[in-house]
């Protein structure tokens, strides 16, 4: 459903006062909120503190009530005219006495109640994504206070200036700053909040005051997980005032000013004009026939002796009814929401979920995807990209290109690999990558999925990629469900016996092996210019070790520099054989170089004197189709719009990468970050730009506002994203689109569809459905509106040259709800065009209906109108028509004069009506003659029914294409069109030869040659639509293309 756009400064009412922790000293910290790190706060300080911060939760945000929501699906123009009518046919149906009369009004109700209970059903899914908000805060938290540690206290109770202890898998209850690290290294997985792709080391040491989110290195944020280290933190801000507390305000104030979809805007529009145009053919109607219930005499000039007859005008009253009804579809709700159904089906077929009908529609016209990077446009899966290994000689290198994108090991294959002749240089490699590990892979529902640091799952599947060395087997003979079997094989041959931890300063991961023959080694992966700094050797291509000088160095930091500037993240290889200290350890904690290891202090001294091995660039690698679904986008006239928290070197790679900037393009002006763009001096020109766009490093509230002013240029805005950080923007957006696999529940509320496999290109595939959905829902909406106006001039026809009522209310319900039904829902399983994706976006204002199809719609209702009225006339005036004999029924014939003035009957002289059969009743008029107009009109009325329901199935076959011809586009290539027309047909066959239904709907049997009537009347209206269709192919074709452009100007 489309959202209104928020005037969202991206500032809560409480920033301005907030007190900036990240940029002070932990001394500074403790005076500010007055505590003892060592002691935390008095339980009389934090009762203090309770009633002035109140507790650490989200608000709770009552939604509209239940009586609110009914109200609201009241709000709609063509639902106003409908409770009208049908109160209106209620208190005629009163008056009237007849049981018959109250199924008009009785159905009316029905549809509103339904219509209410869906709208209600829909909209109080809306908050939820509040809810699922709250559900990933913390509920517990150890504490510091009074000097004493207490654990397991709920984290509503935390106030600021708490001291707080985390360890390793504990959800942050609060924003916090770190004060000091219990243990070498805390990485905290906060991607969620930040759109970052990697879990954030996080430190003591104070940052900027401007800093952004990402940049906040000292704190860690309510909601997000740490993944590694244990630490104490002292809480800043809790409840609303924490960061996740303002997405939570953020996707409330998104929620509470949601726009119309276009098409609704549209329909509308169009109920607006149906009820001005109502009010003035029933005025009109009434003028025509104000003569028939008040008379007066003329008297010296002036009317005196007025006479007035309320029957009859009830009677033109209750005319001015059914042209109400016959003026409203009421189908049409039903038909679209079956039709959206549909399309939700559709579209689940191709893994986009829809969770709110609406959506499928104004997909149609997206003109703008606003899509985040990581998952989305990228696999989220680490993978190693390029592997660089020593060469023959001291200054030469070797590069491997590395297949895949995924976790999977069998997923693409190392380029130029010499398989199983590994040589020595790459046998080390290989052990390392293998054995300084802690990762794994494993096979899940969802794929291929890592445990443990997801760029060390990419080196373990480097590993499975790099195979086994001649002698140590091979990945067939290990088994093919064992997925890490070349890492199993590596670690018998060298157990683990020691692990040296990664920490910030040092940048690198050890650990100590044991051979089966007893030697020990040290293998280190890390940063490549922290372990040069601490090489003495390198080990080249035959396994020698020669010395490291500065031209060695210079070669491996030339290749340092080439996989960086490919926005790579580069993990650098080295060993140390029989590690001094640690020659004879064996793992013992009484070996006296056990208590080297308990001091991560020792960890540089140890990793010192290395041999350098090689390096491997690592990526989040983008998916194999995103560049053609770039393309399709590009072809449908779609802006793809690249917003992600992750760096600007890394985003603007994959964006070369993926066809949204060109490889050598300078796109200094396009990719900006977060920040860049707040602080720019016209923001509206610079989104104006119509090729791609990047913003690195972006907030949330810059999310929103990007989504804001794209609304304000006249956009239609699809946005993805995954996070809660995502979950505003996802709701202001006019489709707010979630990540199935990798997405939050916060997200996925939030959002109108989820992608049941996180692929860009399924979004791009939805919105070609979209299209084509609505192409098809254009068609029935046609199709069903010419019908109303066929129904209307039939009735106007009526009133306005006097004869009897040829359709009554409850026909013409039926009409518009069972008999049209049908045909209309299987409009929307008209066939896509073919180049429906090669068109330009429509805009979300173009009209519904343009002037030409008006008109020729106009042309069509009018000729339905006259086919009613006149087959009407028929019946009575003549006894064959084009040699169909029409007098076997015995019915008495009158002169065109005689049923134009019906009313006068009373006054005529002589005037007889023999009596007349329909099916199996005799119709007797002995006794009134004049009821011959009325009672006896139920021949003729049913006449009129059929061809009302014959013409409108055979406009559902001019409905098939909007230009095309019958004879380009035949029937057949929707059979569904057909059967639906033939269950129509046999709904009215049911009602005119099932006695109840007949009596109800006040109609008869027709006979054979009655039906050659009914036929010959109604098939004109495939030759007239073809020769307008003619007419508007020719004009087409003289007239240039003035669509107009994508972009409003500015």
């Amino acid at each position: 459903m489309g959202k209104g756009a928020q005037n969202y400064t991206g500032k809560s009412s409480q920033d301005s006062d907030q007190y900036p922790a990240w940029s002070k000293e932990i001394h500074e910290c403790e005076q500010h909120y007055q505590v003892d790190i060592k002691l935390g706060l008095s339980d009389d300080e934090v009762k203090n503190r309770l009633q002035k911060y109140g507790t650490n939760e989200l608000d709770k945000h009552e939604g509209q009530s239940i009586l609110r929501l009914i109200l609201d699906q009241f709000n709609d123009t063509l639902v106003r005219i409908l409770l009208a009518a049908a109160v209106i046919s209620f208190v005629l149906a009163s008056y009237d006495g007849e049981e018959t009369a109250f199924v008009e009004p009785l159905v009316i109700f029905l549809i509103l109640v339904v219509n209410a209970i869906v709208g209600v059903w829909q909209e109080s899914n809306a908050e939820k994504a509040l809810e699922a908000l709250k559900q990933i805060q913390s509920e517990q938290a150890t504490v510091i206070r009074n000097g004493r540690k207490v654990s397991s206290l709920p984290a509503k109770e935390l106030v600021p200036g708490d001291i707080v202890e985390l360890r390793v898998g504990d959800k942050i209850p609060a924003d916090m700053r770190v004060v000091s690290l219990i243990s070498s290294t805390l990485r905290v997985e906060q991607g969620s909040l930040t759109g970052e792709s990697e879990a954030v080391s996080k430190t003591t040491k104070p940052v900027g005051e401007e800093s952004d989110i990402q940049g906040k290195k000292c704190m860690v944020f309510a909601g997000t997980t740490v993944v590694n280290g244990n630490c104490i933190c002292l809480v800043t801000e809790t409840g609303m005032n924490t960061e996740i507390g303002k997405v939570h305000s953020q996707i409330q104030e998104a929620a509470q000013n949601e726009e119309d979809t276009p098409l609704k805007k549209k329909l509308n529009e169009f109920g607006e004009v149906l009820t001005m145009l109502i009010g003035l053919i029933c005025l009109l109607v009434w003028l025509i026939n104000v003569k028939y219930f008040l008379t007066w005499d003329m008297v010296d000039g002036f009317p005196r002796n007025f006479q007035f007859s309320f029957e009859k005008c009830t009677y033109y009253f209750e005319i001015a009814v059914a042209l109400a009804v016959a003026a409203i579809p009421e189908g049409l709700p039903a038909v679209i929401t079956t039709c959206l159904a549909l399309g939700t089906r559709k579209m689940a077929q191709k893994n986009a979920l829809v969770r709110k009908l609406p959506s499928v529609e104004t997909l149609g016209c997206t003109t703008v995807i606003c899509s985040d990077k990581t998952g989305t446009l990228t696999t989220n899966q680490m993978a190693v990209a390029k592997l660089v290994a020593m060469g023959r000689e001291p200054n030469a290198v070797r590069s491997f290109n590395v297949e895949g994108t995924s976790y999977n090991p069998y997923d693409g294959r190392i380029q130029d690999w010499p398989a199983g002749v590994m040589d020595a240089n790459l046998q080390t490699i290989a052990k390392i990558a293998a054995l300084a590990n802690d990762a794994g892979i494993e096979k899940s529902e969802k794929g291929y999925v890592s445990t443990g640091m997801p760029t060390e799952a990419a080196l373990k599947v480097l590993v499975e990629k790099m195979g086994l060395p001649t002698g140590l087997g091979s990945r067939s003979s290990t088994g093919d469900n064992d997925l890490m079997a070349c890492s199993h094989e590596w670690s018998k041959i060298e157990t683990r016996i020691a692990t040296l931890e990664f920490d910030r300063d040092r940048k690198s991961m050890g650990v100590i092996v044991s051979s089966k023959s007893g030697r020990n080694s040290l293998l280190v992966k890390g940063a490549v210019e922290n372990l040069l700094e601490r090489s003495s050797h390198i080990q080249l291509l035959d396994g020698s070790v020669v010395e490291l000088d500065n031209r060695v160095k210079t070669v491996i930091l030339n290749s340092l520099n080439e996989l960086s500037s490919s926005a790579l993240r580069v993990l650098g290889f080295a060993y140390k054989e029989d590690p001094s200290e640690f020659t004879t350890y064996n793992g013992d904690e009484d070996h006296p170089a056990h208590n080297l290891l308990l001091d991560p202090a020792n960890y540089s001294k140890i990793e010192s004197n290395l041999v350098f091995a090689g390096l491997a660039g690592l990526r989040d690698p983008p998916r194999k189709e995103v560049r053609q679904a770039i393309e399709d986008c590009r072809a449908a006239g779609i802006q793809v719009i690249v917003i992600t928290g992750d760096n600007k070197n890394t985003a603007e790679a994959i964006c070369r990468e993926i066809g949204v900037f060109g490889q050598h393009e300078d796109i200094s002006s396009r990719s900006l970050t977060g920040q860049e763009f707040m602080e720019h001096h016209d923001q509206k020109g610079h989104l104006s730009y119509k090729g791609g766009l990047l913003f690195s490093r972006a907030e949330p509230r810059h999310k929103q506002e990007i989504v804001r002013l794209l609304k304000d240029l006249g956009e239609v805005v699809a946005m993805t994203g995954d996070g809660v950080n995502d979950a505003p923007a996802l709701k202001l957006a006019d489709i707010g689109i979630a990540m199935g696999i990798a997405g939050t529940e916060v997200a996925k509320e939030a959002s109108d569809m989820v992608l049941a496999d996180d692929n860009f290109s399924t979004i791009v595939a939805a919105v070609g459905e979209g299209r084509s959905i609505y192409n098809n829902m254009k068609a029935f909406i046609r199709y069903m509106i010419s019908s109303n106006i066929g129904e209307v001039a039939s009735i106007f026809l009526t009133a306005a040259i006097g004869i009897p009522e040829g359709l009554i209310p409850v026909q013409l319900l039926w009409v518009n709800l069972v008999t049209d039904g049908p045909p209309a829902t299987a409009l929307g399983f008209n066939p896509p065009d073919k180049y429906i994706m090669k068109k330009a976006p429509r805009r979300s204002d173009d009209s519904l209906i343009s002037a030409w199809i008006l008109i020729r719609y106009l042309v069509i209702g009018l000729y339905v109108g006259i086919a009613t009225v006149g087959v009407f006339i028929i019946w009575y005036t003549h006894d064959s028509f084009f040699g169909i004999n029409l007098s076997q029924d015995g019915h008495t014939l009158v002169t065109y004069s005689q049923l134009a003035n019906w009313g006068q009957c009373k006054t005529w002289q002589n005037f007889t009506v023999s009596p007349f059969k329909a099916g199996d009743q005799i119709f007797d008029f002995d006794s009134n003659p004049c009821d011959y107009f009325q009672g006896g009109k139920v021949k003729a009325m049913t006449l009129s029914l059929s061809v009302l329901v014959a013409i409108e199935m055979f406009n559902s076959l001019n409905a098939l294409s909007e230009d095309e011809s019958l004879l380009t586009m035949p029937p057949w290539v929707n059979p569904w069109l057909l059967v639906a027309m033939s269950v129509s047909f046999g709904l009215h066959f049911i009602i005119l030869y099932v006695p109840f239904l007949a009596q109800v709907f006040g109609i008869v049997p027709l006979s054979f040659n009655e039906w050659l009537l009914v036929l010959a009347v109604a098939l004109p209206v495939i030759l007239i639509d073809e020769i307008l269709k003619f007419v508007g192919r020719l004009t087409n074709r003289s007239q240039p293309d003035r669509r107009p452009s994508k972009r409003k100007t500015e």
